[in-house]
């Protein structure tokens, strides 16, 4: 493992995502921002770097029956279970969200104006997603199972249309950062999800599954960010040399 200043959020994560909620905690953006070192986040979130370092270092002492080790699972399983996991729970949830976002605003709209703003994030966000994943699992997530099995087999790839596997890459990491700025907006909009006093209990329910989504949100692009792409980019090189 590389020394605690040396490895970027991103890096802590994928080595054990329970540090996600040290980082949650400190209002750390590990998936869009998880390039980021230690020692940047602090210098510009004002923490102290050995108080952050402390905490990290007694979760990664500390024994993780449950945790899952993602980075050590075959690559297409890796895929396999992105989709089957994340973008499945995109899809299920976005139209349910939805519904709820609508009734909102035309029941407490008057009250609480802020939620015209949500409804409106939220629907220019799935859309948005929704393009994003097809992209994924039409064009890149098949290139990616081509390379890994290439290798198992020893065989050759032809060069894909886009290039270079770094070019959907980016686009994508792209449309991660401009997915996560946008849930920023909706946290603060909802006061981190606080539903008011009023609430009823339609409001409470849609806040704690904006909450939920945004979570999921954060665990799928981590998953993507900081694992599957460096894999990806990594088989690649492999062809360069074989």
């Amino acid at each position: 493992m590389k020394t605690l200043q040396k490895m970027t959020i991103g890096e802590y994560v994928a080595e054990d995502f329970r540090t996600a909620a040290i980082f949650s905690k400190h209002g750390i953006d590990f998936c869009c921002k998880g390039d980021r070192t230690l020692e940047d986040v602090c210098h510009k979130k004002d923490l102290e770097l050995e108080v952050l370092e402390n905490e990290i270092a007694s979760i990664l002492e500390s024994k993780n029956d449950t945790g899952i080790d993602f980075k050590a699972w075959p690559t297409d399983l890796l895929i396999d279970y992105i989709e089957k996991t994340h973008h499945r729970y995109v899809e299920e949830k976005t139209p349910v969200i939805l519904q709820f976002l609508d009734k909102l605003c035309k029941v407490h709209g008057e009250r609480h104006p802020e939620l015209f703003e949500i409804n409106t994030l939220f629907k220019i966000g799935s859309g948005v997603l929704a393009q994003h994943m097809k992209k994924e699992e039409l064009i890149l997530f098949p290139f990616v199972k081509t390379m890994f099995k290439a290798l198992e087999e020893n065989a050759e790839i032809e060069q894909p249309q886009f290039g270079t596997v770094n070019n959907p890459i980016a686009m994508m990491m792209d449309e991660h950062e401009n997915e996560g700025e946008r849930f920023r907006r909706i946290s603060e909009l909802s006061n981190h999800y606080a539903p008011p006093e009023d609430a009823c209990n339609t409001y409470k329910v849609t806040f704690s599954m904006l909450q939920e989504f945004e979570q999921d949100l954060h665990k799928h692009i981590h998953l993507e960010n900081n694992i599957l792409f460096p894999k990806a980019k990594t088989m690649e090189e492999r062809f360069s040399v074989l």
